[in-house]
């Protein structure tokens, strides 16, 4: 059996009396691409940053490596640190170049040398083919370019998980190839990664397991060959309706 990086325990997630995340068991394990889907408002966004710890639940554990994740601000950044975040909305400094985005996090949190650091950031900006644009400001970018930006900045922390909080949802619709092809990429390097997305097509293509969320709850969590094709419950086959129609 694979080992669990990250085990999800009966995670519950209230705004006021707003239940938003119902009693949510997940485990991941390494080297899984894991894609959540469901119609907005179904909670997906708000799991993945109770994951990330930006949200702190209001019921359930977060586990990594069989540790529990406690609420100490110096356990959270040392967690962050190996548990990554790509936002649909960037996140970008927009006072710092292209590179010096991609160097700040490893300098400041994981300490290495500026050489050390330079060189694992033109690594991964050659890797989402934004190289040539190193001394760029992120004002000069387009979308596109901005989240493979992000995403290069994210890897240059070296993460065991990726997380993908609906990384194209804020593109025009000619930039959304450009971001999944990169994405396509890494889950080809056996990266571990949880992505909440829209783009069915890529779930079916890319994932190893499709989660369904419904009001809070995981309603379906399969391989992408059954949940696309013959999924189990009426919600999932009317959510995907239109996709397997087509």
């Amino acid at each position: 059996m694979e080992e669990k990086i990250i085990r999800i325990e009966g995670l519950g997630k209230s705004f006021g009396d707003h239940e938003v995340l119902r009693k949510i068991d997940i485990d991941v394990e390494k080297g899984e691409v894991i894609c959540i889907v469901g119609s907005s408002g179904s909670g997906k966004s708000t799991l993945l940053r109770c994951i990330n710890r930006l949200e702190r639940q209001t019921a359930g554990k977060v586990y990594y490596h069989e540790k529990e994740i406690g609420n100490g601000h110096r356990e959270i950044n040392e967690y962050r640190s190996k548990v990554g975040m790509v936002f649909q909305s960037f996140n970008l400094f927009n006072n710092m170049t292209v590179l010096e985005n991609c160097m700040a996090g490893t300098r400041k949190v994981l300490h290495i040398s500026k050489k050390e650091a330079f060189d694992r950031a033109i690594s991964h900006l050659k890797a989402v083919g934004m190289a040539p644009y190193i001394n760029a400001m992120p004002g000069q970018l387009s979308g596109g370019q901005k989240q493979r930006v992000a995403i290069a900045r994210a890897l240059c922390m070296n993460p065991e998980v990726l997380l993908f909080d609906e990384p194209t949802s804020a593109l025009d619709p000619e930039m959304v190839g450009e971001v999944l092809n990169v994405m396509k990429e890494l889950a080809r390097t056996g990266l571990t990664m949880i992505i909440v997305t829209h783009e069915m097509g890529f779930a079916r293509d890319v994932s190893t397991r499709t989660i369904f969320m419904d009001k809070g709850y995981v309603v379906e969590d399969d391989v992408p060959e059954r949940l696309f094709t013959n999924p189990r419950h009426q919600r999932t086959r009317e959510f995907l309706s239109r996709f397997i129609a087509g």
